[in-house]
């Protein structure tokens, strides 16, 4: 719709409710429930057609035997009567893969393990997570299904399509295709990757599907997940919503991770968290205030709208206090929304992900992505994480961290890019072909020196981690690359690559082996064994505007964090990005993005300084929120920017501009503090 993009307090409202339970809706009541979602300041609300029980919750006109045997009124219709008249859109909701009813009637629609088993829970476990096959006669009744919507509601605003998701599958429907297309279904890998086939032509059709009955309603195929493998499929797209509730099983990590690849589609995106303590299904909890407020502000600062998932109980009565916390939140959404909408960020890094070249069905949480971006945030760096298709030339520096593979288009693509500017940063296999026999960029001033050690399995030593650090090896870091850090031994516990560099390449520090690698035959106190004080071979290489570290940096990072790591990354980033675009005197812990309205004319900063703590086995608490004052800023701009203000204030900030870069000192940062920097045109 033409103003989608305008939403930005939305609602996800479940409703997988068994047969179990009786009186369903029954104490609903429409008047109420506008009246809640109005105060609650809520403006699009996805409500169901069907969930992943297999019910049906309308009066439908072509599978009235799917309709929940205890549903006691019109449910979904009356929701979208008394949310249009409150001017509240109702994207709707219907299940895909998970659906119990279905995969009980029709067991032989569903996917199979190469052992012949169902994919999904067993036979006597709860749960409806049995995979049904979109390439089925399924397809027959999903699309039945859809036109039914559109014949029985009073109007549909969009679908959200839940569970589509590619599936390593051995069903006859799939072996017989993959038969057909000359293919082997006896390769995982084969039909993992057919299982993307399928994927992309079902929501192609669908899509198609959909637009006989709507041109403009939107559209989202939901995976848990958006990455490079979305780009192929993106026509099939009106958007992505970005399913990442940090207190379930994806952290607080995954959605910026997902996010700053996203938003480069050129799509509308949704932040999608929940209200919940834990995850979906978690009835009558509540999320911490604060935590909420940061889940729904970073996406803001993101360049999404905030998306918050609730569920609501059997009786269809929705629940006040769980709006009084969502409205909390949700004013100060939409205080600030006039500073995001239309928004787009500011970069100038690209992080290639190794995504792109993961299975079909990954979830982008590698360690090394995972580390680099903790370290670039860290420093409040702005960047965009990308995949080998994105246009290079956008940003300043291109980091490949640790295991992106490259062949001869990725080689000739950062020669270019390099030739007419670019700066490289590459971390440990980056760059070397797939089979991971020799370095295949050009650009990179080393060549492979040797495999390195083997252990007791066999298996190579480099990037693995051990627990006890058994192939350890140290830098010792001086110069500008050691900036920060004293002269002497710094552990590398994950065993890097041993390299030779370029001839015509600077050599900026070393590789210090231990005495000797952990064994049985020989071995040194709990961990790792002491330096040797010898050197052999190079750790981190320049040549022109190309730096290369022979360990795995980022993934180290992800797994404990040694600051000198990071350290030893930002002064490699600072030597090829003397004037990054953001820099701030805050803490560590302080989220720094910078966003562009150019119908505006103005930049937005947004600081974020909202701090998740291990407080339970299973998930990060925010409570608290600590201010900050006094906060340095400094700005590199081109723009000659008119007014620094304090926003949504409007309160002036006094500023100057030294050798090209806009600074200024922002008085407090409670949570989420937004800064507008005006411009002329």
């Amino acid at each position: 719709m033409s103003d989608f993009p305008m939403r930005m307090r939305q609602i996800h409202l479940d409703f997988h409710t068994s047969e179990a339970i009786t009186g369903i809706g029954a104490k609903f009541d429409p008047g109420e429930f506008a009246d809640t979602l109005e105060r609650a300041r809520v403006n699009s609300i996805t409500c169901f057609a069907r969930g992943h029980h297999g019910w049906i919750y309308y009066d439908s006109q072509t599978h009235p035997e799917r309709i929940h045997p205890h549903l006691e009124r019109n449910l979904l219709v009356e929701q979208i009567e008394a949310c249009h008249a409150r001017d509240i859109r109702v994207p709707v909701y219907t299940t895909v893969q998970w659906d119990h009813l279905t995969a009980t009637q029709n067991p032989d629609w569903l996917c199979i393990n190469e052992d012949g088993g169902y994919l999904g829970n067993g036979m006597y476990e709860a749960g409806f997570y049995r995979r049904i096959a979109l390439n089925s006669p399924y397809m027959n009744f999903l699309k039945a299904h859809v036109a039914d919507i559109f014949a029985c509601l009073p109007a549909v605003d969009g679908f959200f399509f839940d569970i589509v998701d590619a599936v390593d599958d051995s069903s006859i429907w799939t072996t017989r295709a993959m038969q057909e297309a000359g293919l082997d279904p006896s390769d995982p890998a084969a039909r993992l990757e057919y299982g993307g086939v399928v994927l992309d032509n079902f929501r192609s059709e669908m899509t198609a599907y959909v637009r006989q009955f709507s041109a403009d309603c939107t559209v989202f195929y939901n995976r848990g997940h958006v990455g490079p493998h979305s780009r192929r499929n993106a026509s099939a797209f009106t958007h992505w919503e970005l399913e990442s509730l940090p207190s379930g099983h994806w952290g607080y990590i995954h959605f910026p991770l997902a996010q700053r690849y996203a938003r480069t589609l050129g799509l509308p995106c949704l932040g999608h968290t929940g209200k919940f303590h834990t995850a979906w299904g978690d009835f009558h909890s509540f999320k911490n205030q604060a935590a909420l407020e940061y889940e729904c502000f970073r996406m803001m600062a993101m360049g999404a709208g905030p998306f918050v998932g609730d569920q609501l109980p059997p009786d269809g009565r929705i629940e006040a206090h769980v709006y009084d916390l969502i409205g909390k939140v949700y004013r100060g959404v939409e205080a600030k929304e006039d500073w995001c909408i239309d928004a787009r960020s500011v970069s100038d890094i690209a992080v290639m992900t190794p995504e792109e070249f993961a299975p079909v069905n990954d979830r982008g949480m590698q360690l090394s992505i995972c580390g680099v971006h903790s370290m670039l945030q860290e420093a409040g760096h702005q960047f965009d994480i990308i995949d080998s298709e994105a246009d290079f030339d956008d940003y300043l520096v291109v980091i490949l961290p640790d295991d992106i593979p490259a062949n001869a288009v990725l080689n000739d693509k950062l020669n270019a890019y390099l030739a007419g500017g670019g700066a490289l940063i590459a971390s440990f296999e980056s760059g070397m072909d797939l089979d991971k026999l020799a370095f295949a960029l050009d650009a990179l001033p080393v060549t492979l020196a040797g495999e390195g050690p083997r252990d007791r399995s066999g298996e190579l030593a480099r990037g693995k981690l051990y627990e006890r650090a058994d192939y350890c090896e140290y830098i010792v870091p001086t110069g500008k690359i050691g900036r920060g850090l004293p002269p002497t031994e710094h552990a590398m516990y994950i065993r890097g690559l041993d390299v030779n560099a370029a001839a015509d390449a600077d050599v900026l520090a070393e590789i210090t082996p231990a005495v000797f690698d952990r064994t049985y035959e020989h071995f040194c106190s709990h961990r790792q064994s002491p330096s040797s004080g010898a050197t052999a071979g190079a750790a981190i290489v320049r040549r022109g505007n190309v730096i290369y570290f022979s360990s795995p940096l980022f993934t180290q990072y992800y797994h404990n964090a040694p600051q000198w790591c990071r350290t030893l990354f930002l002064n490699a980033l600072d030597m090829l990005l003397p004037q990054p675009l953001v820099q701030h005197g805050g803490p560590s812990t302080l989220e720094v993005m910078l966003n562009e309205q150019p119908a505006r004319n103005r930049l937005v900063l947004h600081l974020l300084h909202y701090i998740p703590i291990r407080r339970s086995q299973q998930i990060d608490v925010i409570e608290d929120v600590i201010p900050l004052y006094d906060v340095p800023i400094s700005i590199c701009t081109d723009n000659a920017i008119q007014s620094v203000k304090l926003a949504p204030d409007g309160d002036s900030v006094d500023y100057r501009v030294s050798n090209g870069r806009l600074e200024f000192t922002v008085p407090r940062v409670l949570g989420h503090q937004m800064i507008e920097l005006s411009y002329r045109e």
